[in-house]
């Protein structure tokens, strides 16, 4: 039963994502936040299914336990698919706002996110592990979550000032998928039940893509009613 429930779910999500890259990216007309929150959905459907296709397939078959090794590397490309998600959406924000100069700011996206990748290729992450330390997955995830607290506070903070009622919600997805996530990498090991998690905290990351989606087409519909 887990089998068919989780590994539908999963289906649904990356197709679901990366269909709604796709037609943003094709349909942008020009428009580069459009087109860059397209290729930002695609990234994480894209980042995504190294991690989940393995899973699915070892859940469907043999078990999870005989897909170790393609686990882990799934994990270890999404780990760094994913910090390149937070910096397209770094410059969807930027975009979107019309931001000008903050170097020191781009600055320290990339310093977090190169911090992230460079924790992620150490060796002592033991990604091919059937028992991989807690601590590295901690120590990788502290300029993740740097870089969604930043992303958060950036979002919350245009949207208020400019009204966006259209991404009002940008910053509480982010928020979401950061506090259904930080317990996986905490407890995930120790009780699998809290695994469970990762569901909401998909739906979230689904909601993030719906925002800019679903913003696209409204504005689409109000070009063509004129």
């Amino acid at each position: 039963m887990q089998a068919i429930i989780e590994t539908s779910f999963d289906a649904v999500y990356l197709v679901t994502v990366i269909t709604m890259g796709i037609i943003m990216i094709k349909n942008s007309n020009g428009n580069k936040q459009y087109k860059l929150f397209g290729v930002m959905a695609v990234t994480l459907g894209l980042g995504d299914s190294f991690h989940l296709v393995p899973r699915a397939l070892a859940l469907n078959t043999t078990g999870l336990e005989n897909y170790t090794a393609a686990l882990g590397i799934g994990k270890f490309i999404t780990s760094i698919t994913m910090t390149i998600f937070y910096i397209i959406l770094y410059y969807v924000w930027r975009l979107r706002y019309k931001i000008q100069g903050k170097q020191n700011l781009t600055f320290l996206v990339y310093a977090l996110a190169i911090a992230r990748i460079a924790l992620s290729l150490m060796p002592q992450n033991a990604w091919t592990s059937s028992t991989p330390p807690l601590s590295w997955g901690i120590y990788r995830n502290i300029p993740f979550a740097a870089m969604g607290v930043l992303v958060i506070v950036l979002f919350y903070q245009s949207t208020k000032k400019t009204e966006d009622s259209a991404f009002n919600n940008m910053w509480l997805t982010i928020v979401l998928s950061f506090a259904f996530y930080i317990p996986v990498v905490l407890f995930g090991d120790i009780n699998p039940l809290v695994g469970m998690l990762m569901i909401p905290k998909t739906c979230a990351y689904v909601w993030t893509v719906l925002i800019g989606y679903n913003e696209m087409k409204g504005l689409k519909k109000h070009k063509e009613a004129y």
